[in-house]
């Protein structure tokens, strides 16, 4: 995987990128660095009340997640060649879509342009897919209660719109590997079937993948 300096991981709620950074960083000895989300004082607000916090909790992520990108790509690790996130800017992008009302969302996209370009780009991106019934068991698991109301529909809605961003990027490998059926992390079977397919060469564009 020595190809790949700069990874990242995404996936819907639940898909358990989080998880992999973690395996996949310890597996090959490199740097990981997650989104802080749970510090988002608006993001529960927003479940509660999504119509009234919305743009502030759009924007306040945007923020963070540009300033962390920024800090983290920016700082060397002699020890750790590669760096893998749990998460890409332009997250931010595809989630705004789908939470703002129309002119908001055009605000906010021209600032999401302006800083977008001035961060590198991943040299492997990876998306974890997992169908609707699996991500809410996930949810549940995991336990955070601000997460126990989240609809079908919006999971569907996210899915959605990842897979169309990923359709019209080109601008590095993508591979949507579907895991609705591992257990990646408590399994070493199913995280050996995913670590084998990021060590094949892959080219630009979205690669589909179903193990």
């Amino acid at each position: 995987m020595e190809a790949y300096p700069y990874i990242v991981v995404e996936g819907n709620i639940g898909s358990g990128k989080t998880s992999l950074v973690t395996k996949l960083s310890a597996h090959i000895n490199a740097r990981p660095f997650y989104e802080a989300f749970s510090e988002n004082p608006f993001l529960p607000k927003f479940y509660a009340d999504p119509e009234k916090y919305a743009f502030p909790l759009e924007l306040s992520f945007l923020a963070e997640r540009y300033n962390q990108l920024k800090k983290e790509l920016n700082t060397q690790d002699l020890f750790h060649e590669t760096i893998i996130s749990d998460y890409y800017l332009s997250k931010s992008l595809i989630f705004a879509e789908i939470n703002l009302p129309e002119d908001e969302f055009s605000l906010y996209k021209n600032l999401f342009s302006i800083i977008h370009q001035k961060l590198p780009k991943p040299n492997l991106y990876i998306y974890l897919y997992s169908d609707i019934d699996r991500l809410q068991e996930n949810i549940k698991n995991r336990g955070r209660a601000y997460e126990m109301k989240i609809e079908d529909s919006y999971l569907d809605k996210i899915q959605k719109s990842y897979i169309a961003f990923m359709n019209q990027e080109d601008g590095f490998p993508i591979l949507l590997i579907n895991t609705t059926k591992l257990d990646f992390v408590s399994s070493d079977e199913d995280f050996n079937l995913i670590i084998r397919c990021l060590n094949k060469k892959h080219h630009k564009g979205m690669h589909r993948i179903n193990l």
